[in-house]
Order: structure tokens, then C-alpha cells, then sequence
């Protein structure tokens, strides 16, 4: 890859994996803008946390659509200056509803996700972080989301078992998988620097596929 080339890194994983934290710390090292995913202002995510079975197309639906826009419009203008770090691909919003969605309303989901997905920009490279369900609901307490806390458990587990079989067969663009388990790229430079070293021996040799 040409060092004057801008690249899309995409930063993606379950729920409280650390995407955001990552990209953040990723960033300076790039000199790539942010793209972060906006949760928090999905009106129907509150109430689809108390009834899922209610609020799931409401919620789906207007992330779909939110999450489009975000990729559609500042993806392209963010690479003609630099490169993007975004903390989330519109394939998340496949996984979710995937889970949320049956009948009519998974049908009709289907055909405006094909259509939306068709015009996005592919990323130059996507790092999957995992970890185990234990890991993930200690993360997802010590931030504290107000709308997170009424989470079950078992939809977490249910929701990291359905990206693992998502990412297990992506092929979409370049995929670095990480185990983050025994990470702490927040407190422990050694481990942040091993994760960007990863990272740019991706992007610099050209591997399709690496886990780590």
C-alpha cells in the first residue's frame, strides 16, 4: 500500500469489547479522523432493552438508517483528506438485527439492508477484537451506559456467539482478529503497541487474514 494512500480501518466486536477505546488510541498514530458510532440517540433503545419483542424493528430500523448515513456521507468526504478509523461496519447492524427480527419484519430488514449496503466504501482493513462473556459483562458494568445495565446475560452470549459466526466467514475486506481477553491497551503501552504493530503489518504485507 502506497504511504500517500488514505486508508479505512474499521474497528469492530460485541458489545463493551473496547472498539471505541481502541480506535481513540489508534487514531494519533495514523493521523486518521474518528468516525464513532452515535447510540446514544436512537430514541427506542431504552425501551428495547425492557421489551425487546416490541421495540426490536423500531430500534433495528433506525440504526439501519442512522448507521447508513454516517457511512454514506462522511466516509467518502473523510477520505479525500485523510485516513478513517470508524469503530463499527454496517454489517453490526446485520448481526443485531439478525438476533431481534423475524417474520415480515426480518424480510423487509433483509431487502433495505442489500440495498443500502450495496454503495457503501469498502474498509481497507477491519480488526475484530474478541473476548469472553465474562470479560464483556465486566467492561459493559465499569462503563456504566444507563440503557446497558438492564442487559440480560444471556443476550450478550447469544449476541458474541453470532459475531464469531459472522466474522468466522467474512471476506468483505482484510481482517485482523484479535483476542483481547488478557488486553489492556489502556494501562500497558507493551500491549497497545502490539496491536498497532499488528495492525500495520496488515496493511503494510497485505495479509487477508490473520488471528492473534
Amino acid at each position: 500500500m502506497s504511504d500517500n494512500e488514505h486508508m479505512f480501518i474499521v474497528i469492530e466486536g460485541v458489545i463493551g469489547v473496547g472498539k471505541t477505546t481502541l480506535s481513540r488510541l489508534l487514531q494519533p498514530h495514523f493521523e486518521a479522523e474518528l468516525l464513532l458510532e452515535i447510540v446514544e440517540e436512537n430514541p427506542f433503545l431504552p425501551r428495547f432493552y425492557q421489551d425487546q419483542a416490541r421495540y426490536a424493528f423500531q430500534t433495528q430500523m433506525f440504526f439501519l438508517l442512522s448507521r447508513y448515513r454516517q457511512q454514506r456521507i462522511t466516509v467518502p468526504e473523510a477520505l479525500q483528506q485523510s485516513s478513517l478509523i470508524s469503530d463499527y461496519l454496517l454489517d453490526k447492524d446485520r448481526i443485531f438485527a439478525q438476533l431481534t427480527l423475524e417474520g415480515d419484519e426480518w424480510w423487509m430488514y433483509q431487502r433495505l439492508y442489500e440495498i443500502l449496503d450495496e454503495r457503501l466504501v469498502r474498509p481497507t482493513l477491519v480488526v475484530y477484537l474478541r473476548a469472553g462473556l465474562d470479560v464483556l459483562m465486566g467492561r459493559i458494568a465499569m462503563r456504566d451506559r444507563s440503557f446497558e445495565r438492564s442487559m440480560p446475560r444471556d443476550y450478550i452470549e447469544r449476541l458474541r456467539l453470532t459475531y464469531e459466526d459472522f466474522f468466522g466467514g467474512y471476506d468483505a475486506a482484510p481482517l485482523l482478529s484479535i483476542d483481547t481477553n488478557a488486553l489492556d491497551y489502556v494501562h500497558k503501552p507493551q500491549d497497545l503497541q502490539t496491536v498497532l504493530g499488528a495492525v500495520r503489518t496488515m496493511l503494510q504485507q497485505g495479509y487477508l487474514r490473520v488471528s492473534m
